[in-house]
C-alpha cells in the first residue's frame, strides 16, 4: 500500500489558475488540493475567491498557520456569526433547531460554553477515562470476532459514538435510532458527483436533526423527573444567567456533539489505520513503546489528517493580518487543512512522524473562545482504540488507501478496506 496523501508533484497548478470557490476543485484528489495549498501560501496575501453559483459572496481564504491562528485569537475581528459553515445556517432553521455554539460569539457563546463545560465535572470525566478503556476493549473483541472488510463498518468505528453516549446518559434503547440519524445528516457534507457538481454542505440533513433532537428532548425530559449522574442531567438542571436552557439550546448541543463530536473523530481514527499502515516504520515504532509515543502519535494523525478541513468567519471591525486589510462583512475560511502542512511551523510537514516534537497543528482549532470543546476526550478515545488494536494479536491493517467524501469541509472516510492477521513480504495473508 502506498502512502496516502502526499502532495501531488503530476499536475501542480499555479496559483493564477487555483479556484477555492470552484466546486471541481474539491473533487480534487487530496494530494493536489494540498500542493494548491502550498502554492497560496507562497503569496503575498490572502486570495479573494468568488463564487459562480449560489450566494456568490466573495470570500479570503487564509492558508497560513500563523494567519489562522490570529484570526482564530481575534473574534472581535473575526466573528463565528452569523455562521460558519457554507451556506451560513438560515435564520428559519436557528429558530427552529437553536443556534448551534459555534455560531455564537461574545458574552453570548461564553455563557453557554461555561455551563456546558461545568456540566462535565472533574468525576464525569475521570468515570469516562475509566469507561473509554472498557469500550475500547468491548470493541475491538467484536471487531475482532466479526472481522468486517470496511473499517467504517467495524464495531470499532463506533467508539466516539459509544463514549459520548454513555457519558452523557443516552440509554441503550434510544442508540441504534440516534446512531442513523447522525449517518444521515452527516451524509449531506460533501461535494455532489452528479447533477450540476454543487456543494453539499452541512445543514441539508434537518429532518434528520430533527428527529435526533425530538429523542433527545424526550431523555431531557425524563432527566428533569429523575436526574441521574450524567451530563444531560447536568444540563437541564443548569442555567445560563440565571434562565433555564431552552430545548432548543439543548439540541443545538446535543447535535454539535454528536455529529461534530463523533465524525470528527471517527474520521481521525480511519485515517490513522490507513497512516500507520502505509507506514509500517512509524507503527512498528509506536507498538515498541506505546505509552512512550502515544500522545504524539494522536497529535500526527490529526494534524496529518486534519478531519476538519476549513471553518468560515466574518470580519466584524477593520483588521490588517497576513499583508491584507480586511473591511466589516468580508468574509474570511480558515483553512486549517493548509494550516497543518505550513512548512515555516512544521519541519518535513508532508511526512507523517509520531516523534514530531513540538507539534503545534490546529487540528482543534486555533485556540482562543472556539477551541475544541472535546479536545481531550478525543485524544483518550484515540489512545484507548489504538492501544488495543496495536497491542493485542488483532493485525488490523488497511489493504487500500481511503475512500474520501469530496468536501470542502471535512475529511471524511466513507470506507477503508481492512485485512486482519499477519502480513507477509509477498502480500498474502
Amino acid at each position: 500500500m502506498t502512502a496516502p496523501t502526499q502532495v501531488s508533484t503530476g499536475r501542480v497548478r499555479s496559483a493564477a489558475d487555483i479556484d477555492l470557490a470552484d466546486p471541481s476543485f474539491w473533487r480534487l484528489p487530496r494530494p493536489e488540493r494540498l500542493s494548491a495549498f502550498a502554492r497560496l501560501r507562497e503569496l503575498d496575501a490572502p486570495v479573494r475567491f468568488t463564487p459562480r453559483t449560489g450566494s456568490r459572496t466573495p470570500f479570503h481564504a487564509l492558508v497560513r498557520h500563523e494567519d489562522v491562528k490570529a484570526a482564530s485569537r481575534r473574534p472581535q475581528a473575526f466573528a463565528s456569526a452569523p455562521g460558519v459553515t457554507t451556506p451560513e445556517p438560515a435564520r428559519w432553521a436557528k429558530a427552529v433547531f437553536g443556534n448551534s455554539m459555534v455560531n455564537m460569539d461574545g458574552a453570548e457563546h461564553a455563557g453557554l460554553r461555561r455551563t456546558i463545560s461545568r456540566a462535565f465535572t472533574p468525576r464525569l470525566l475521570a468515570a469516562a477515562e475509566v469507561n473509554i478503556a472498557s469500550v475500547a476493549a468491548r470493541l475491538v473483541d467484536e471487531t475482532d470476532a466479526e472481522r468486517p472488510g470496511d473499517f467504517m463498518r467495524s464495531p470499532a468505528s463506533r467508539m466516539p459514538f459509544e463514549v459520548i453516549c454513555d457519558l452523557m446518559g443516552i440509554p441503550g434503547r434510544h442508540r441504534a435510532r440516534i446512531a442513523e440519524q447522525i449517518d444521515h445528516a452527516s451524509e449531506y457534507v460533501g461535494v455532489q458527483r452528479r447533477g450540476l457538481a454543487r456543494l453539499r454542505v452541512p445543514g441539508r440533513g434537518l429532518r434528520s436533526l430533527a428527529r435526533m433532537q425530538l429523542v433527545m428532548a424526550g431523555i431531557a425530559r425524563e432527566r428533569r423527573r429523575d436526574p441521574a449522574d450524567d451530563v444531560i442531567s447536568a444540563l437541564v438542571r443548569a442555567d445560563v444567567d440565571g434562565l433555564a436552557l431552552s430545548a432548543r439550546q439543548l439540541g443545538a448541543f446535543f447535535s454539535l456533539l454528536l455529529v461534530a463530536g463523533v465524525e470528527t473523530t471517527r474520521n481521525a481514527i480511519a485515517h490513522g489505520v490507513a497512516l500507520l499502515t502505509a507506514h509500517p516504520e512509524q507503527r512498528a515504532l509506536l507498538e515498541s513503546d506505546f505509552d512512550r509515543y502515544a500522545d504524539s502519535a494522536v497529535d500526527e494523525i490529526v494534524r496529518y489528517s486534519t478531519p476538519i478541513i476549513q471553518f468560515r468567519r466574518t470580519v466584524a471591525a477593520e483588521q490588517e493580518l497576513g499583508g491584507r486589510t480586511f473591511l466589516p462583512g468580508e468574509k474570511v475560511i480558515l483553512l486549517y487543512a493548509s494550516a497543518n502542512r505550513d512548512g515555516s511551523v512544521f519541519a518535513d510537514p508532508d511526512a507523517f512522524d509520531i516523534t514530531r516534537s513540538p507539534n503545534p497543528h490546529l487540528g482543534y482549532g486555533g485556540g482562543g473562545p472556539h477551541h475544541c470543546l472535546g479536545a481531550h476526550l478525543a485524544r483518550l478515545e484515540m489512545k484507548a482504540l489504538f492501544r488495543e488494536l496495536l497491542t493485542r494479536p488483532v493485525g488490523i491493517r488497511a489493504v487500500g488507501e481511503p475512500l474520501l467524501v469530496d468536501s470542502n469541509f471535512d475529511n471524511r472516510v466513507r470506507s477503508l478496506p481492512l485485512a486482519f492477521g499477519i502480513s507477509h513480504p509477498n502480500g498474502a495473508d
